[in-house]
């Protein structure tokens, strides 16, 4: 909607990108459209930038994943994209039309619902397919219980707060992805959040 201002980000991003490892990232995005449209921006930028003699070094473009058009066409996107980063919150929020900060609703913002982790494992295997990295940001990296589950649906790389890292690296450490492939397996079988949660519950016990 900016183009001026966008383009003012992209390029200080571009000369920042001299002095170490960048990446950039458009967010919720929701439509292959979107993407060729920033990327024809940062062409513009990369560009405008070599026309004034300095040194723009290639900058891997990625995509966060936190709308369900954007998790359901992740199969295009992918193709579109160096990257993936799903985005737990939102695409939680979005799915289940649930406000996780109005208080009346916030009970029904539920990470183990069956939707919100078949998207996950469908964003996954599409940026599997097309060999690009995916990595996971938001709470549910937080929350053992679900890291354990989302390193059995195929995920590796987590961004989230820090206070929560060393719980995390105690997490990953102890947890067989072996055995939590097959737990994902049956839990992606699963009709209901209590169902799943009663399921997980007792693996992880074992």
């Amino acid at each position: 909607a900016q183009p001026r201002i966008f383009k003012t980000q992209l390029r200080a991003l571009l000369r920042a990108a001299v002095h170490g490892p960048l990446r950039i990232m458009f967010p919720f995005v929701a439509s292959v459209q979107e993407v060729r449209d920033a990327r024809a921006l940062l062409l513009e930028s990369q560009e405008e930038l070599r026309s004034r003699g300095i040194t723009v070094p290639e900058v891997p473009v990625g995509i966060m994943i936190e709308v369900p058009s954007a998790a359901f066409t992740a199969s295009l996107l992918a193709k579109e994209a160096d990257f993936f980063t799903i985005g737990t919150n939102d695409l939680i929020q979005y799915t289940l039309a649930v406000d996780r900060t109005d208080d009346r609703v916030s009970n029904r913002y539920e990470p183990l619902h069956p939707a919100v982790l078949r998207l996950i494992r469908h964003v996954r295997r599409a940026a599997t397919r097309e060999g690009i990295p995916v990595s996971v940001c938001g709470e549910m990296a937080s929350d053992p219980l679900l890291l354990k589950l989302l390193i059995g649906c195929g995920l590796r790389e987590f961004s989230m707060t820090p206070g929560a890292i060393p719980m995390a690296r105690r997490v990953v450490k102890d947890t067989s992805a072996h055995q939590m492939i097959r737990v994902a397996a049956r839990v992606l079988t699963l009709a209901t959040v209590e169902e799943i949660e009663r399921y997980l519950e007792e693996e992880v016990t074992k």
